[in-house]
């Protein structure tokens, strides 16, 4: 049986990218080197889903199911901004920019995804839904006083809007691992058109 490794996400603008990019590089000089793995900026996408491995055969009935959702959901705006880590600052894994969209139709879009995903195989994340796009995770070898250091430098920036985005869309997304990093294709998009009541 054929697998792919497949995501559900919402692209970014290249604006947006071309800021992220530059607040990469801002870090980038302040953390000790090596210590984090940048994401490249064609691999950062507001992730809504992971799918994982994926029979290609599930693909059809997948794509006829965020079709669906696509159908009722309405357009939604989000801004991004505000730096942050997970699990902690003190103790980092992934370094992120937050996104915040006040309105709950992102929420809600994610919700719906969940649900329709769910009789397919792939159960709801148990930890809730926190909208983020990841900049880079810590490296394997990276010492704890290290990633300190890059909790540090995280909580220190300052980080303003780096724009708003008002996404009319979400893709599924195949990511092929390779040592040169993750390469992505599209499989397809899937336009919001819900009304916005």
């Amino acid at each position: 049986m054929e697998t792919i490794r497949a995501f559900i996400a919402i692209p970014l603008p290249e604006s947006v990218l071309d800021e992220l990019t530059a607040l990469q590089h801002r870090l980038e000089r302040r953390v000790p080197s090596r210590s984090v793995r940048w994401v490249r900026p064609e691999g950062i996408h507001l992730t809504l889903k992971f799918l994982g491995d994926t029979p290609t055969e599930k693909v059809p009935e997948i794509k006829r199911a965020l079709t669906a959702v696509a159908r009722h959901a309405p357009v939604c705006t989000f801004t991004v901004g505000e730096l942050g880590c997970f699990p902690n600052p003190r103790r980092p894994r992934v370094v992120w920019v937050g996104v915040q969209e006040p309105t709950g139709r992102l929420a809600t879009l994610q919700d719906a995804i969940e649900e329709v995903m769910a009789p397919l195989g792939y159960p709801p994340e148990g930890r809730g839904f926190t909208p983020h796009l990841t900049l880079g995770r810590m490296g394997r070898r990276t010492s704890r006083d290290d990633a300190a250091r890059v909790g540090e430098v995280v909580t220190e920036t300052e980080v303003g809007s780096l724009g708003e985005v008002s996404t009319a869309l979400f893709a599924l997304i195949r990511s092929v691992l390779k040592p040169t990093g993750a390469e992505y294709t599209l499989l397809e998009e899937f336009l919001l058109q819900g009304g916005n009541g």
